[in-house]
């Protein structure tokens, strides 16, 4: 595939260094980093390597990525690593897909809480399924829940929400049988809606009398506990959004979902279209549309685009990915173990190549094909990163 020609990181290269200048004072040093990561990525400041095409001979230079996991050219590898550890965690069973988004009001005061907020977001959630499941009113099993916070929508608005894929069905309390779920009904929507409802409301006055939250600007009344609770009044009379798609035709499937989904970031490169010292211009799609229709085009000042991307750069160490129930981090390879041979399906098995000899160094080769023939690309020389000094260089002595 041909690299996109407009990239996030041309916008910040070219009015990066403005908008800091502009908004001195009103940036974080968490987006500060993150725009000079995107900026540097896959240049000569970040070293790189030469390879040569062991069919014909062309010679390749290939810069280092940045690794930053908000860097729309980043994602693809690391995607790709994360989802060679989940195809060997794959069951036999049907997957759903369910989704949990927060109301406006709860979502504008998430943007002054980011971390409280979003993790109160994701363990809501994931126990909003886990009792609704264990129910034996309605499955009467320990669910296993993959789950993937986003904060975004089309237009890179802030609309927090999870992406869960659960298997359907669970291990028994006793841990002696599988309980699969009705083809094509995991939960009712209605009942984890209520609870999940009620978890997400108790959590928020939890935090604001623990003191954890903080607000800014039209919201610095909510200080009060008063206040507060009157804010969250209507909130515990409307129905709140938990969508359930259809199951995955299979496990397959579930796969290539989430190889989209799990290390996806505000805005993908290929949704640019063109950007000025004025504008940016990308493709959007509407959600509330249906066919053709819900494709279509957005422009924002290059200022609103940047500032849009940023608010979705995560609070240092937060975690987007998670696992819960019997997919927690703990107990995960035993669970699966134990939930195959309840199936009656062979463990996943990988190739090792057991005979590689140590002794000899291996051949270092890029990912990439060669651009002239697709051949293999050898590396042979490695460059250096640049080297930025972080103090004024030390004085020298006067020779005695």
């Amino acid at each position: 595939m041909p690299a996109p020609s407009l990239e996030v990181a041309d916008i910040f290269r070219d009015h990066g260094a403005a908008w800091r200048a502009a908004n001195a004072g009103h940036v974080s040093l968490n987006q500060f980093k993150v725009m000079s990561a995107i900026e540097r990525c896959r240049t000569a400041a970040l070293g790189g390597h030469v390879a040569r095409c062991a069919d014909c001979a062309h010679e390749h230079i290939a810069y280092n990525s940045c690794r930053n996991r908000h860097c729309p050219k980043c994602q693809s590898g690391a995607a790709k690593t994360w989802l060679a550890a989940r195809e060997a965690e794959l069951l036999p069973v049907r997957y759903f897909h369910l989704v949990f988004t927060l109301p406006k009001p709860i979502a504008d005061i998430a943007h002054q809480n980011k971390r409280e907020i979003y993790n109160l977001l994701m363990r809501a959630s994931a126990d909003t399924v886990i009792k609704i499941a264990a129910d034996p009113k309605h499955l009467g099993a320990r669910a296993g829940i993959t789950s993937v916070l986003h904060t975004w929508g089309s237009a890179m608005t802030h609309h927090p929400h999870v992406h869960m894929i659960v298997p359907g069905g669970g291990l028994s309390a006793d841990g002696t049988k599988w309980i699969a779920c009705r083809k094509n009904f995991f939960l009712s929507v209605r009942v984890l809606s209520r609870l999940y409802r009620r978890l997400i409301l108790e959590g928020l006055t939890k935090l604001h009398k623990a003191g954890k939250l903080r607000f800014f600007g039209d919201h610095a009344d909510l200080t009060d506990r008063d206040a507060f609770g009157t804010f969250l009044t209507p909130l515990r009379k409307i129905d709140w959004v938990v969508y359930a798609k259809e199951p995955f035709a299979g496990p397959k499937s579930v796969l290539t979902y989430l190889s989209r989904y799990t290390h996806r970031v505000a805005i993908s490169n290929s949704r640019l279209i063109s950007f000025d010292a004025r504008s940016v211009t990308f493709r959007v799609k509407d959600y509330r549309l249906k066919g053709a229709g819900r494709h279509t085009t957005m422009t924002l000042a290059t200022n609103e685009f940047i500032r849009r991307f940023l608010i979705h750069v995560l609070p240092r160490g937060q975690h987007r990915i998670r696992h819960y129930g019997f997919f927690g981090n703990g107990s995960r390879a035993a669970n699966i173990a134990r939930i195959r041979q309840l199936l009656g399906v062979r463990a996943f098995e990988q190739d090792h190549d057991n005979n590689t000899s140590h002794t000899v160094e291996p051949v270092r080769t890029l990912a990439l094909p060669c651009p002239c023939c697709g051949g293999q690309l050898i590396i042979i020389h490695a460059i250096a990163p640049a080297q930025h000094s972080r103090a004024p260089p030390k004085p020298q002595k006067a020779a005695a």
